[in-house]
């Protein structure tokens, strides 16, 4: 995992391993600082992918994995935030070991934690949000969201939803229709831990639109409910870069 985008939110593991690995598969979300830090001398194979626009497929990329190790060089496959939350870290993790392929995974800051930090926002917060839930906000090819949306409307818990700024629209308006008031809080988070970071608040009824008019471009995650409230006062990484 290479974490959210701020270079130094690389665990120190990750960090030593970018230097050790003979070669290296990373994804679109890979800040470019990040890529800046593998060696010279080290392979570096692009597979990104981006919502219905797959530079490489998933079968593809498994199977690189797999013909890579084979050759007898040692791989690491880098991705944005934690490979085990939304990152299809599972998958390829199943397939090397239907393939007899050792690894080890290399947690890292998945980017809801990391994001929602920067922009000052709890995901907890006593008297404001009993739990949190993390949720994909993307599906595959045009099928609608299969989400269990009465439980997720829940004003006592926070609801990230990574990937969904195509079916923004759809999100809030089953939210809405299963009980989460529209005025519910809400932070789009673009480009979080990194130096061009946009936090814009609005409320849930009004999501769609300020996704619309927002010109989003890159990583983006909503965070919705009263936690984001908090954002005003405990806000710091835009201050810090102005230091």
């Amino acid at each position: 995992g290479a974490g959210p985008g701020d270079p130094d939110l690389l665990t120190v593991k990750a960090s030593r391993l970018i230097r050790e690995v003979d070669v290296i598969v990373y994804d679109r979300l890979v800040a470019k600082p990040i890529l800046e830090l593998i060696p010279d001398s080290t392979e570096k194979i692009f597979a990104g992918k981006r919502a219905s626009n797959h530079y490489m497929p998933q079968e593809d990329i498994n199977n690189l994995l797999v013909d890579l190790a084979r050759v007898g060089k040692k791989v690491m496959r880098l991705k944005g935030g934690d490979p085990f939350v939304f990152g299809r870290g599972g998958e390829e993790a199943l397939h090397l070991v239907r393939h007899g392929i050792p690894f080890e995974v290399v947690p890292g800051i998945t980017s809801s934690a990391g994001c929602a930090a920067y922009a000052g926002i709890p995901l907890t917060h006593r008297g404001l949000a009993q739990g949190v839930r993390f949720v994909t906000g993307h599906s595959k090819g045009d099928e609608p969201l299969l989400l269990d949306w009465r439980s997720l409307a829940d004003p006592d818990t926070t609801l990230v939803v990574y990937m969904g700024m195509t079916n923004v629209q759809e999100i809030a308006d089953n939210l809405i229709a299963n009980g989460l008031a529209p005025e519910t809080p809400v932070a789009i988070l673009n480009m979080g831990t990194r130096p061009q970071q946009r936090t814009l608040i609005t409320s849930l009824v009004a999501m769609p639109n300020a996704v619309s008019e927002g010109n989003f471009k890159g990583a983006t995650l909503f965070v919705i409910g009263r936690v984001v409230t908090l954002a005003d006062e405990l806000s710091w990484f835009s201050e810090s870069l102005n230091r």
